[in-house]
């Protein structure tokens, strides 16, 4: 059986799709470490603008004891067509109290469950981009997407 062939893709493309498969994929994997053993899991950003994304957490959540002791993070997000998006970058907290009632105010689930944006529980990271990479499916090989092509619309 031969491999099958992915469709071409003109870099210029590339940043265009790798938001579209950011914005089909509701619970991407975040990944991170404890102590020398990887974890990861299913995670539902808060909000994403570009290729930042923002993640609600709770304090007594062991990734959270994972995360300060490392902040180096990995997102992978995936397609019904197997495309995958991969950020790399560092988590820190998010502690700008507007940035958070902007988030806070967007998502109903949090406000149910927590019942207070003051809730000592909430933690948000906020996951810087260092390196951003798409792959289609087959294709079997990671294209950068630029770092300055994050300034796109929120997602």
């Amino acid at each position: 059986m031969s491999q099958p062939l992915p469709k071409p893709i003109q870099p210029a493309d590339v940043p265009d799709l790798a938001r579209a498969v950011i914005a089909a994929d509701r619970f991407p994997y975040l990944a991170s470490m404890d102590g020398d053993q990887p974890r990861v899991r299913p995670v539902s950003p808060v909000r994403t603008d570009g290729f930042t994304a923002y993640v609600a957490n709770l304090r007594s959540y062991h990734k959270t004891q994972e995360i300060e002791a490392n902040p180096k993070v990995e997102l992978c997000y995936l397609d019904a067509n197997h495309d995958q998006v991969r950020i790399t970058g560092m988590a820190e907290t998010v502690t700008d109290r507007v940035m958070l009632q902007e988030i806070w105010d967007t998502n109903p689930l949090l406000r149910q469950y927590l019942g207070s944006l003051d809730n000592p529980e909430l933690i948000v990271y906020r996951i810087v981009p260092q390196q951003v990479r798409f792959m289609r499916e087959w294709a079997l090989e990671y294209m950068n997407v630029p770092l300055d092509a994050a300034d796109g619309s929120d997602q």
